[in-house]
């Protein structure tokens, strides 16, 4: 184990877990991470062997047919895996955000049907909010979901879908109108959809097409695409939780989990840039030393471990208050925004100590610094976790004047 970002406090199965994950990363994923990210390969050998590891039936419950971990030991196995390859993490990501989704507000038929074949990686899952037009303003969402008998039919487009190709249940969130008066306030008026589909692209069911891949400046390999819904009919049964109305409020406790494997993907990301940097310091020589030995270099270095220490710390605590039960997205929204930026700042000081080659598709700090910027918007731009973090701490701290 590195001497950077160690997590006090952990027993032995997770400890034991960590090491596990850690190996896997180092012998299966960091040689071959670079050249099938160039050639923007889906690493089909890596997730078998993270399925084999168990690694999809990580936070399900026991019951269902998954470790049953917490979140904490989620987000510490994903910090792993980003330091070898971001992509891998998530493909991971989405997937458990469905997962959690059902474990936590799923009706029981729902769950024994999706979670056990979760667990095992047979039922791959995504996630969706986003729309072309809107952005972050989920309010906005204009995909509709009306009542027609004893199924709903969808109509609408979705954008940035993870897994759009390789998942085959999806968890939709669309406007429904049906039985929510009109007036009534945006997000009490959405409900998610829980979409089965085969793998795949182009027509994957009767009314629902998932174009080709989207062409990325980074975050290759995991398949990223849109969503369109044409008349799509699914059974009423298909509603997550049994009743509409509540999709805006599931899908916001799915992405407090999200942001802290966001957090958890850019202390792995930042991991990998420092180790890079600090190796790659003290292999090349300048006027007659290693440039580690420079006081400039050792300057950029104590900056990167020091912020790599501290996205890491947020991070943690991030996960842990949300396995006690207690409402976190004041923290999850603090680690997000300070490891995304955070990694963005280490992988351009590594990509400078490299210097001439770091612009080199040869060395592996140049997919880096391509992926990092992709943190600084996934699940919530910097500018979202500022407008909650600021609205959080203005229900703290209320002035009692």
């Amino acid at each position: 184990m590195t001497r950077l970002a160690q997590t006090a406090g952990l027993n032995d199965i997770q400890r034991e877990i960590l090491s596990t994950v850690r190996d896997f990363v180092d012998k299966e994923i960091i040689p071959v991470a670079t050249q099938l990210e160039h050639r923007d390969e889906y690493p089909t050998e890596i997730v078998e062997g993270l399925k084999e590891l168990g690694l999809f039936g990580l936070m399900i419950p026991e019951e269902y047919g998954g470790l049953g971990e917490s979140l904490l030991t989620y987000a510490l196995c994903v910090e792993e895996i980003a330091r070898g390859w971001m992509s891998v993490s998530g493909i991971i990501n989405t997937h458990f955000i469905v997962a959690y989704m059902l474990k936590q507000h799923g009706t029981q038929e729902q769950k024994d049907t999706f979670l056990p074949r979760m667990a095992l990686g047979e039922v791959r899952g995504a996630f969706s909010m986003s729309e072309p037009a809107l952005g972050s303003d989920v309010s906005a969402i204009s995909s509709k979901g009306v009542k027609d008998g004893d199924e709903y039919v969808l109509n609408g487009q979705k954008m940035w879908l993870t897994n759009g190709g390789t998942s085959t249940l999806v968890a939709v969130l669309c406007r429904s109108d049906e039985g929510h008066p009109e007036g009534t306030a945006p997000h009490k008026s959405m409900t998610t959809f829980l979409i089965e589909k085969e793998p795949g692209f182009g027509g994957v069911r009767p009314g629902l097409t998932i174009p080709g891949k989207i062409d990325k400046m980074g975050y290759k390999g995991v398949d990223t695409t849109e969503l369109i819904m044409d008349d799509l009919r699914i059974p009423a049964n298909r509603v997550l939780g049994g009743t509409t109305g509540r999709g805006f409020y599931q899908m916001m406790d799915g992405v407090e989990v999200g942001r802290v494997n966001v957090a958890a993907r850019g202390c792995g990301v930042a991991q990998r840039a420092f180790e890079l940097g600090v190796s790659y310091a003290q292999q090349r020589h300048t006027f007659g030393k290693p440039i580690a030995q420079h006081q400039a270099i050792q300057f950029k270095l104590a900056e990167m471990a020091t912020k790599v220490e501290a996205a890491h710390a947020m991070m943690v605590n991030a996960a842990r208050k949300k396995d006690s039960g207690e409402r976190n997205d004041l923290e999850a929204g603090m680690a997000k925004y300070l490891a995304s930026e955070y990694c963005k700042e280490v992988v351009e000081d590594a990509f400078r100590i490299h210097g001439g080659y770091g612009f080199s598709k040869e060395y592996e700090i140049e997919r880096l610094y391509r992926e990092a910027p992709m943190l600084l918007i996934g699940e919530g731009t910097a500018e979202i976790q500022k407008m909650i973090i600021g609205r959080r701490l203005l229900e703290e701290y209320r002035f009692q004047g």
